[in-house]
């Protein structure tokens, strides 16, 4: 792996044949074979030899002073929605956002944040998605994410504060309630089990 990029960490593939990895550099990281000039096999193959597939994409968050452009974001582990799940598209990559609070999907070239906006402090160690009903519109998928610290009493909440599953839901429109459109997408709603519900300060994110 060619700098920027360096510490691979959790990776998934695409339906395209492309790895997406986390990575300790604070990137997004993505090798894609086809790009590759030399040989893909045989004992010139050294694993070094195709610098040119790899490409780096910046989480949000700000970095470390005196190494350049650079996020301190320490993503764990990046899931692919091969089947759009979640409602961004087919083949996005999410990454849990260790430093965000919450996840980051990569889609149409840009990094969108999935905070948690409450309890703060949200620490994912993993991510997958669920299609649990394929004509219910966006109410009938999802992303489930836990909150995965080894000590979750130093999130919101304090002492006594118990490990939590989040489900992530992609509204078409802010006041969709049993839309089943694929209309302008600007929300996120957030469901939490019942032993984990906690009511949201923030509107952007309704427990359901």
């Amino acid at each position: 792996m060619p700098l920027p990029g360096f510490g691979a960490r959790g990776a998934d593939i695409d339906g395209n044949g492309v790895v997406w990895v986390s990575l300790a550099s604070g990137h997004l990281g993505s090798f894609d074979r086809r790009k590759c000039k030399g040989p893909l096999n045989g004992p010139k193959a050294t694993g070094d030899h195709c610098p040119e597939g790899w490409s780096f994409h910046q989480y949000p968050g700000p970095g470390f002073e005196g190494i350049g452009e650079n996020s301190a974001e320490s993503s764990y582990y990046t899931w692919v929605d091969q089947h759009d799940t979640f409602g961004l598209g087919r083949n996005v990559p999410l990454s849990t956002g260790n430093l965000n609070d919450g996840l980051i999907a990569y889609a149409n070239g840009r990094m969108v944040v999935l905070r948690v906006p409450y309890p703060l402090g949200f620490y994912a160690k993993g991510l997958d998605g669920r299609i649990d009903d394929p004509n219910g519109g966006w109410k009938g998928r999802g992303l489930w994410a836990a909150n995965g610290d080894r000590t979750p009493w130093l999130i919101e909440g304090g002492k006594g504060t118990r490990p939590l599953a989040a489900h992530f839901q992609l509204r078409p429109d802010p006041l969709a309630d049993k839309s089943r459109g694929r209309r302008r997408r600007t929300r996120t709603a957030l469901r939490y089990p019942p032993a984990a519900r906690c009511r949201s300060p923030d509107p952007s994110f309704d427990r359901l």
